[in-house]
C-alpha cells in the first residue's frame, strides 16, 4: 500500500462512528440472511448514496445520456438548500457520499459549497469530473472544500485518441487541471483529495494503457483506475468494444454476435446499502437507472427514510432477488454480490 493509499484509508476510517458501524453491520447481516434464506429482510439505513449535482455536461461522449442530450427525464441543477435538507436527514448513518450520477459536477455553481457542507458532517466525499473546470481557482477551492476523493476521466493520452470518445474535449485542459490539484495539495499541505485517473478502456485507446500510467506518475496522481465500458448497442459488435478480454464486458459468440460475459447473481448488495438521488429529488435504485425509470420515491413528497423503508422499495428488492435477468437495467451490470463500499 502506498503512502497516499494509507492516508486515504486512515481518512476513511476516521468517518466510522459507532452509530455508522452499527448500521453497516445491520445491513450486512440482513443482506446475507436474505441472500441465503430466500426471504427478503432489510435492516438499517443507507451507508452510501449518489447525489446528482447536475445533468448538464460540456462534452458529448457516446454511450452517455448527458453527452448525447438524450434524457427522457427533466434536466437541471441540484439546489443547495434541498441538498442540505436531505443530508441533515440521513448523515448520522451515512458514510460515503458520491457527488455524481449524470452530468459534470463542476457546472453547478454551488457544487463545492455542498462538498464543504458534507465535509462538516464528517462524510467521505467523492466526485468524478471530466477535468475541464479544474482551473487554478477551482483547484484551490476543491482542496479547501475537504473533498476526499477526486476521479478525473482521462480516456486517452493523445488528443486524437482522447477526443474519439470524449467528444469536444481538450486533453491539455484535463492534464493542466490535474496538475493544478496536485499543486494546491502541496501548497495547502493537504493529503486530500485522493487523486485518480479513470481510464475507460475502449478499442481506440487500449494501446495507451501503459502510457497513461506514466503520465499519472509524472503528474503525481495517486492511482489509475481502469474501467470497462458499458455499451448499449453491443449485440452486432461495436467499434468501442476492446479486444483485450479482461477490459470487455462482452464476448463474441460463434455466430459473430456479442453477449454479456458476466452471470447475473440473484441478489444485489447495492439494493441494501445505497441508492441514487437525482438533482430534482427522485430516488432510484442505482446508477444504471439513468432515466429514473425505476422510480422508488420523490423527496419533494416524502422523507428519505419513508421512501427507503417503503413497500415499493421492498417490492423492488424482492424482484431483484427473484431474478435480475428480468429487469432491463440489470442485464448490462457488472456488479455482483460482494459487500463493499
Amino acid at each position: 500500500m502506498t503512502k497516499a493509499q494509507t492516508s486515504d484509508t486512515i481518512n476513511f476510517i476516521s468517518k466510522l462512528s459507532f452509530k455508522r458501524l452499527l448500521n453497516l453491520n445491520k445491513l450486512i447481516l440482513s443482506f446475507y440472511y436474505s441472500k441465503y434464506s430466500g426471504k427478503v429482510v432489510h435492516g438499517g439505513k443507507p451507508v452510501s448514496i449518489s447525489i446528482e449535482p447536475t445533468t448538464t455536461c460540456n462534452l458529448r461522449c457516446p454511450e452517455c445520456p448527458s453527452g448525447l442530450r438524450a434524457f427522457s427525464r427533466p434536466t437541471g441543477d441540484l439546489d443547495k438548500n434541498f441538498f442540505k435538507k436531505t443530508i441533515d436527514e440521513i448523515h448520522k448513518e451515512l458514510i460515503y457520499l458520491i457527488f455524481y450520477f449524470q452530468g459534470e459536477p463542476y457546472i453547478n455553481p454551488d457544487f463545492l459549497d455542498m462538498v464543504r457542507y458534507a465535509n462538516k458532517k464528517n462524510l467521505y466525499t467523492i466526485t468524478s469530473t471530466n477535468g475541464h473546470f479544474l482551473t487554478d481557482e477551482n483547484s484551490r477551492k476543491t482542496v479547501e472544500s475537504g473533498l476526499d476523493r477526486l476521479i478525473i476521466s482521462l480516456d486517452g493520452t493523445t488528443q486524437e485518441v482522447y477526443e474519439s470518445y470524449r467528444k469536444g474535449g481538450n486533453i491539455k485542459k484535463v492534464l493542466e487541471g490535474a496538475r493544478n490539484i496536485v499543486k494546491w495539495k502541496k501548497q495547502l499541505n493537504s493529503h486530500k483529495p485522493y487523486l485518480l485517473f479513470q481510464f475507460l478502456v475502449v478499442k481506440p485507446n487500449e494501446h495507451q494503457i501503459e502510457e497513461v500510467k506514466k503520465i499519472a506518475k509524472e503528474i503525481g496522481i495517486d492511482k489509475v483506475l481502469f474501467k470497462s465500458a458499458q455499451i448499449y448497442d453491443y449485440k452486432n459488435g461495436n467499434d468501442l468494444i476492446p479486444t483485450i478480454d479482461k477490459y470487455s464486458r462482452y464476448k463474441k459468440e460463434l455466430d459473430g454476435t456479442y453477449s454479456i460475459k458476466n452471470k447475473l447473481a440473484k441478489s444485489c448488495w447495492k439494493m441494501w446499502h445505497s441508492n441514487v438521488v437525482t438533482w430534482d429529488g427522485r430516488v432510484v435504485p442505482c446508477c444504471f437507472d439513468k432515466d429514473a425509470k425505476f422510480l422508488l420515491g420523490d423527496l419533494k413528497e416524502d422523507s428519505f427514510h419513508t421512501i427507503w423503508d417503503s413497500r415499493k422499495y421492498y417490492g423492488f428488492r424482492k424482484a431483484i432477488s427473484k431474478g435480475r435477468e428480468k429487469i432491463d437495467m440489470c442485464k448490462n451490470c457488472t456488479e455482483g454480490t460482494k459487500v463493499w463500499l
